[in-house]
């Protein structure tokens, strides 16, 4: 969440930069500057009363010395009202801060410069293609009737078990999806991530920090007994362990990755675009997440860019990468490049991974903070995180892409990790 201060002190830009979100903020501002000028007099108030009512009960006792009971019984009567002036107001004082964080959490984040004017996807920047669109010999199938052809996901096996949008990988097809996993886990080590497994529930706290609390619970699966929540990305998980954390300056940036299944309770709609394996409830992804000196987070974030883009050319897959335009950025991004790759058959492009800065938006919610040798107190830290990849529609687009009359080929890359190099 934005800072207090920024808002104060930049009130009318915050205003006018969210507009570039289709966000009005003018009146969230408004409430939040208010409540949080009653907060810092009410606070004020709290310490004069306070600091009033330890100054008497010094006296207190020097009054009694002196002999002087009247007046001494008159300062413990002054005292205790003050005690219980000094209850009200912090119970107004709790109930303002509790007004207070309901509105800050309202303001998206200000998206940065560059972010492009838009209102939706059709509107986001293009900013590189790469890879060749190749023609496929003989009948071009869509990857869900592939799957079945070759018999190596099945949709319906998944749904009896437990519902639509939970598939199971079969033979081949699973083989393929761990040789994805370890590729994708591999290139990170090369990159310098540090590999974490984390737990795939988080609770409140987790969500909150990351910004899917409260504004995407609906789309999260809820424990309710023990209130957890089934993690949407790994970006949760990770970007937490810093959570309440103060790191050392030269200690950054911090890169971690995470292999984890994902869920996602997100309804889906009839159509070819959320057929197969374009959209699901439980998917796998590994991603990678940096924490980041304010000063270098989009340097940092250009060489996330570098490294998913690194991926899809090795797996030999067209691709584009998109600038976000305002109406189609996340909540909590500053700004977000995605990462699109070409499905032959269903000749469409499909989203694969989305790679953000979140400059100090998250680390605000964490209290992830640095601390410099020369620093007299610690400062927020930046945040990002990046699919490197998600499987299901690079999957997609690898069957579909490299299907052939005697069968699907398998990429040079990922033979070492399936064990064969064609699934017939």
């Amino acid at each position: 969440m934005l800072t207090l201060k920024f808002i104060q002190e930049n009130k009318e830009e915050v205003i006018e930069r969210l507009k570039v979100k289709r966000f009005d903020a003018a009146g969230v501002v408004e409430t939040i500057i208010e409540l949080d000028n009653k907060r810092k007099s009410t606070q004020t108030e709290v310490d004069s009363k306070q600091a009033e009512m330890n100054s008497l009960s010094k006296e207190i006792g020097m009054l009694f010395k002196q002999g002087k009971a009247q007046e001494a019984n008159e300062a413990k009567a002054k005292t205790a009202e003050l005690k219980d002036t000094i209850k009200d107001l912090n119970v107004q004082l709790n109930d303002i801060t509790a007004q207070l964080d309901s509105e800050v959490v309202k303001l998206p984040n200000i998206p940065h410069l560059s972010v492009p004017e838009g209102n939706s996807e059709e509107d986001n920047e293009m900013v590189k293609e790469g890879g060749e669109v190749k023609d496929i010999d003989g009948e071009k199938l869509p990857h869900w009737e592939l799957i079945k052809k070759y018999d190596i996901i099945d949709f319906e096996l998944g749904t009896k078990i437990t519902g639509a949008g939970f598939p199971v990988y079969k033979g081949k097809g699973a083989r393929l999806q761990r040789a994805l996993i370890n590729f994708f886990l591999d290139e990170g080590e090369k990159a310098g991530y540090n590999e974490v497994l984390p737990p795939i529930v988080v609770n409140e706290d987790s969500g909150f920090g990351t910004g899917q609390l409260p504004d995407k619970e609906g789309m999260m699966y809820h424990a309710t007994a023990d209130n957890l929540y089934l993690i949407p990305t790994a970006e949760v998980p990770v970007t937490n362990i810093y959570r309440d954390v103060v790191v050392k300056e030269e200690d950054l940036p911090l890169k971690n990755m995470a292999y984890t299944p994902c869920f996602r309770r997100e309804a889906g709609s009839w159509g070819a675009h959320v057929r197969g394996l374009n959209r699901l409830h439980q998917f796998d992804k590994v991603e990678i997440v940096q924490i980041a000196h304010p000063e270098k987070s989009y340097e940092v974030l250009d060489g996330m860019v570098a490294h998913v883009e690194s991926l899809v050319n090795k797996l030999g897959l067209p691709y584009r990468i998109l600038r976000l335009c305002g109406g189609d950025i996340s909540f909590t991004s500053a700004l977000t490049f995605d990462f699109e790759v070409y499905s032959a058959a269903q000749e469409r492009w499909l989203e694969v991974s989305s790679v953000s800065n979140f400059e100090s938006y998250q680390a605000n919610r964490l209290k992830c903070r640095y601390k410099g040798k020369d620093m007299k107190k610690p400062e927020l830290a930046h945040t990002l995180n990046g699919s490197a990849l998600a499987l299901p529609r690079i999957l997609a687009a690898l069957l579909e892409n490299n299907q052939t009359p005697e069968g699907i080929r398998i990429p040079d890359v990922l033979v070492p990790y399936c064990g064969f190099d064609m699934i017939k």
